[in-house]
């Protein structure tokens, strides 16, 4: 009776366990049915798409860069294919080993070591970056014959940027270069994050920098289907990237080349404006550069020689070099006293070859003075003393006020980034710029050197020249462009990107033909006459010097005792034909001296160039050089006839070639070839 209650006993509590089990079962079973309607109906579409996303990867497709071309359909900036190795430091445990093996495989020098260190420290991303560039088809094939040993580095296809004339023209065409981390913020936060996609290059300088909107172009995109170990299988869909905007600028190039070239080995700068529109036809500074150096990322070495240098090649001078404007500021101290009514033209001032003003005596540069000077000999002459009086008569209120329509002491407003202010004083100007209340106080002497252009005048050549161009033009102004057409990939159509005239300054015209006709008497009978001997156009001008440093009360200049950079510095402001003025400039050359002597035979060359369709002789630019010419020397040769000086790059279009192609065209050779170089790594 015991062992069949117990029996029962077992039983009812194996069907309680069986019981159990069953509800643990079914209530797994349907923790699982619901895990499964929640996936399939309530996480479809999410997770769908992240199927589709583990299944297709997109690819950015990176445009190319738009050309850059001067106004003769010469190009200045191109692009070209070429085979780059890259390392991914984040897929890589000890990069120096890697770089050592990749060695044994591919020839990787010091420089390219130290460069791609220097990447490593500027880019912290876990982007690739290039140990080795341009790499020939050799390398390429004993890479990928051993690329297993080499996990983290990989053959990459790139177009790089040209600049197919080297250092010509460089500060102004500018450069490429790697975009940075403080870039990439910048581009993410931007509206054109997802147009930057894939980009790994930006503009840095010059109108690659000012123009990086119009020369990127548009990314594309291609949808490519891959394999559970992220291997691509087919492309679902592609659509192209657009290729950047041409730029054509207002710059001759081979005007720029000349005076690049009559500069030598001298520091200085030149800029040359078309006065009936405002479109720069010469932008120099000199020393320049080789861009080329800054668009695989430069090496050290190069780094240190530019950027130590004494005479700061990377600095543009056109743009960012500031100077006292000398004696080419009075025909603009003349023109003030004729519209303020301080002076007339048959008005004399008495002039015994100084200045007395309290008790400090300003000299004149010509030793007993000049006699009797009205406001033509006062430019032709150069007087000193002339302007010394009328600077005292006006005031530095009133001479800023004039000056500073003119641009002096303003921005421009110039197509490139980081252009300088300079100083137009003021007694304003002073207020703001010393702290200490006794340095704010205008003194009356101070006024009486601004006459002259000394003091505390300090002008870009790129004012000067524009000032110029607005005198030649009779009060007409125009903001300065470097590029004077953007032309558009796809359409083809032409857009200009500065707008029209600024309002003209209100100046009597029987003024400005005073001012004129003196500035032509300085080429006939002054100052500059020997550089202008036979030349078959007139022109206006005005011969400068200004100093570096001040000479004592009772000393006398002297270059051959003054150190070379000390040396007073050579002006000279112009424009041509004086009837119908198509060019205006303004140039310096540094420590020179005097103006007629250094700079004002520049300015014929220039000319001549424009005017005469002539380029000088080669002894004349060797003597040009050296400061030891006046007027052309030998025989001219027509500018046509003349080779452009430069480099290429192989597989690059040449000068020569590019003139002869569309913008358009040339992009899509360009891209053409890069396709081209794409396939032949993916076949591999």
């Amino acid at each position: 009776m015991t062992e069949l209650k117990n029996v029962e006993q077992e039983v009812g509590r194996f069907r309680m366990r069986l019981a159990a089990a069953a509800v643990f079962v079914l209530f797994a079973f349907g923790l699982l049915v619901a895990r499964l309607v929640y996936l399939q109906v309530y996480k479809h579409e999410e997770l769908s798409t992240q199927a589709e996303n583990n299944r297709i990867s997109v690819v950015p497709i990176v445009p190319n860069r738009g050309l850059i071309l001067d106004r003769n359909g010469i190009v200045l900036a191109n692009n070209y294919s070429a085979y780059t190795l890259e390392i991914t430091p984040s897929k890589v445990g000890d990069v120096e080993a890697l770089i050592d093996r990749l060695a044994e495989v591919v020839e990787i020098q010091p420089r390219d070591r130290k460069r791609f260190k220097r990447l490593m420290d500027e880019n912290k991303s876990f982007e690739s970056l290039p140990i080795r560039t341009k790499l020939s088809d050799d390398e390429v094939a004993r890479f990928t014959a051993q690329r297993f040993r080499f996990a983290g580095a990989d053959i990459k296809a790139r177009l790089f940027r040209n600049y197919p004339l080297g250092e010509v023209g460089s500060h102004l065409i500018g450069y490429i270069g790697r975009i940075n981390e403080a870039e990439k913020e910048k581009i993410d936060d931007s509206d054109d994050e997802a147009n930057y996609r894939g980009t790994q290059y930006i503009g840095k300088l010059g109108v690659e920098q000012n123009y990086e909107a119009e020369l990127h172009g548009t990314t594309g995109f291609e949808e490519m289907e891959t394999s559970a170990s992220g291997h691509p299988v087919r492309r679902l869909k592609s659509n192209p990237a657009t290729p950047g905007n041409a730029l054509v600028m207002s710059i001759d190039i081979r005007l720029q080349a000349l005076v690049e070239e009559l500069f030598g080995d001298r520091r200085g700068a030149l800029v040359a404006i078309d006065p009936r529109n405002g479109e720069v036809l010469a932008f120099v500074s000199k020393p320049n550069f080789d861009p080329n150096l800054f668009v695989d990322g430069i090496d050290v070495e190069n780094w240190k020689a530019l950027n130590e240098s004494p005479d700061k090649p990377l600095l543009n001078r056109a743009l960012r070099g500031t100077y006292p404007p000398g004696s080419t500021y009075k025909p603009f101290m003349a023109l003030a006293a004729l519209t303020l009514g301080k002076r007339t033209p048959q008005q004399v001032t008495m002039d015994p070859g100084y200045y007395w003003f309290g008790n400090h005596k300003f000299r004149d540069d010509k030793e007993g003075g000049h006699g009797a000077v009205d406001m033509y000999k006062s430019i032709v002459q150069s007087c000193d003393t002339y302007y010394y009086t009328l600077a005292n008569d006006l005031g530095v209120d009133a001479m800023h006020d004039f000056m500073a329509p003119l641009g002096l002491g303003q921005l421009t407003g110039i197509d490139l980034q980081g252009e300088l202010r300079g100083i137009l004083p003021s007694t304003e100007w002073k207020r703001n710029a010393y702290r200490k209340k006794e340095a704010q106080k205008w003194y009356a002497g101070e006024t009486i050197s601004l006459g002259i252009g000394q003091g505390y005048n300090s002008f870009t050549m790129l004012q000067l020249a524009q000032a110029t161009a607005t005198l030649a033009a009779g009060g007409q102004r125009f903001k300065p462009h470097l590029v004077r057409l953007v032309e558009n990939f796809e359409t083809r159509a032409q857009v200009r990107p500065v707008g029209e005239a600024l309002p003209p300054l209100a100046w009597k015209p029987d003024d400005v033909a005073v001012i004129r006709r003196a500035m032509f008497g300085v080429t006939q009978e002054g100052t500059s006459r020997g550089s202008f001997v036979n030349a078959p156009y007139q022109s206006g001008g005005k011969t400068g010097t200004a100093q570096v440093i001040a000479i004592g009360k009772d000393e006398k200049y002297n270059a051959s005792k003054i150190d070379e950079r000390h040396r007073d510095h050579a002006l000279y402001t112009a424009f041509a034909p004086v009837d119908a003025p198509q060019i205006a400039l303004a140039l310096v050359v540094e420590n020179a001296g005097f103006g007629a002597g250094a700079a004002a035979p520049i300015a014929r060359r220039v000319f001549d160039f424009v005017l005469s369709g002539q380029y000088p002789s080669e002894a004349d630019i060797a003597a040009t050089q050296l400061g030891q010419s006046t007027a052309p020397m030998g025989t001219p040769r027509p500018v046509s006839a003349v080779p452009l000086p430069g480099v290429t790059v192989d597989g690059a279009a040449g000068p020569a070639a590019a003139a002869s192609a569309t913008p358009v065209a040339a992009a899509s050779s360009a891209g053409s070839a890069a396709q081209r170089v794409s396939l032949a790594i993916k076949s591999r």
